[in-house]
């Protein structure tokens, strides 16, 4: 049987191995992706929480189970038999929609392989992901008992506003976590660092009128277009001031969103109208500071027009950041070069994902690795190299193994 011993560790991976059904795992991948689950309709997620406890129950597995703005959220945690640390696996069940079905050569929603690829909306983002933290936990089970837990968390609303993961803090579920591996597609990269996001929305308010008859009016479209220029400056200043920071590049501010008016009253000057802001940050920027600035800008911006303005946050996700030398994250990092043969880059998340909700609030250090492409979620044609599935989940397997023996 093979053995390979890497830093005082003694990892049987032919055990670890011989415990995942690989065509077993990629059918069940395939039912994941086949079960319709977009974010939009806040209830697809009851479909695949429904398909994933038929597993659990297959495995004997208990789940615990909890809801969060009325959407379903599934725990399991395996213990063991020995104390030890808990080691966290996290994956989110909901998908963003397919957008034009014209786009694909696909069915989105079919479970297509092809040439080594399995499509399909949530392929990389992140069934895959769910499927393979499961038959890796599953493979650590089977291969023998463990010190200290596995625990499992399936959340919702990972592409809303990570109202699961919110829960899973609130609820008490991260509280004895030593560390959480986040499953999302980041393309054999290890990422301990994730980008901070921020989503407002600026309001601002005149006085409606005939179009005919401006001067009897406010407009406040005149005044947007200085708020985005203005924040647009702002954004140049915040990247001379903290610069670009590799992996995750430079913060920005970017408008994604504008309402005003409607296009069949185009002779009437609106007295309302709001704008929409997606604003992402790096390391060494405070979110509290750039609110405020943000702020500034708007208000000089409207105030000299006599159009009056507020500001929301809609939600705030600050940029979080893991010692790439604690022990679970080296335990990743040591497994995949195990499994694949080659140390892996460290990178980091362009994005936000659950894991940011669990660190920076449950105060919980997290790490994303998973299968599939960085760049290919949320795009058409979406898929995930079928070899992906049994490779990280293996790798899930060996890392558990790994941090819970070393920390025992």
């Amino acid at each position: 049987m093979d053995r390979l011993d890497a830093m005082g560790v003694t990892v049987d991976i032919a055990s670890l191995d011989a415990g995942i059904d690989e065509q077993e795992l990629i059918e069940f991948t395939r039912e994941l992706v086949r079960t319709h689950t977009p974010h939009e309709e806040g209830r697809g997620e009851r479909a695949v929480a429904d398909l994933l406890r038929a597993k659990f129950a297959e495995w004997d597995w208990e789940a615990e189970y909890f809801e969060a703005d009325g959407r379903p959220n599934l725990v399991v945690t395996l213990s063991g038999g020995a104390p030890g640390p808990t080691l966290a696996f996290e994956g989110h069940m909901d998908v963003v929609a397919e957008g034009d079905p014209e786009q694909w050569t696909v069915d989105p929603f079919g479970g297509e392989i092809r040439d080594g690829k399995l499509y399909g909306r949530g392929a990389a983002d992140m069934k895959s992901g769910v499927a393979a933290m499961l038959y890796g936990t599953r493979a650590l089970q089977l291969s023998g008992p463990f010190p200290g837990r596995v625990r499992l968390l399936l959340l919702s609303d990972e592409e809303g506003m990570m109202t699961g993961a919110k829960a899973a803090v609130a609820n008490g579920f991260v509280r004895d976590v030593d560390g959480v591996i986040c499953c999302e597609p980041e393309g054999d990269e290890v990422c301990p660092i994730s980008k901070g996001a921020i989503r407002l929305r600026v309001d601002f308010t005149g006085v409606m009128s005939h179009g005919a008859m401006p001067f009897q009016g406010r407009n406040t479209l005149p005044a947007m277009a200085r708020t985005v220029l203005a924040l647009e400056a702002l954004e140049h200043t915040l990247i001379r001031e903290v610069g670009d920071r590799p992996p995750l590049g430079a913060p920005s501010i970017t408008p994604t969103v504008v309402r005003a008016g409607t296009p069949d009253q185009m002779n009437t000057i609106t007295g309302t109208s709001a704008l929409y802001l997606d604003v992402r940050t790096v390391p060494g920027v405070d979110h509290e500071t750039l609110l405020k600035r943000i702020g500034q800008c708007v208000d000089t911006a409207t105030r000299e027009s006599g159009i009056g303005s507020s500001v929301t946050v809609i939600d705030d996700r600050p940029w979080v950041e893991t010692a790439s030398d604690t022990s679970f994250v080296t335990a990743l990092v040591d497994a995949h070069e195990i499994v694949n043969g080659a140390r892996p880059s460290l990178g980091g998340v362009p994005g936000t994902t659950d894991g940011t909700i669990l660190t920076h609030y449950g105060e919980v250090p997290s790490v994303v690795y998973g299968p599939g492409g960085k760049w290919i979620a949320h795009k058409a044609d979406e898929f995930v190299a079928v070899d992906d599935l049994k490779r990280y989940a293996l790798t899930y397997a060996v890392a558990a193994h790994r941090f819970l023996h070393a920390r025992s």
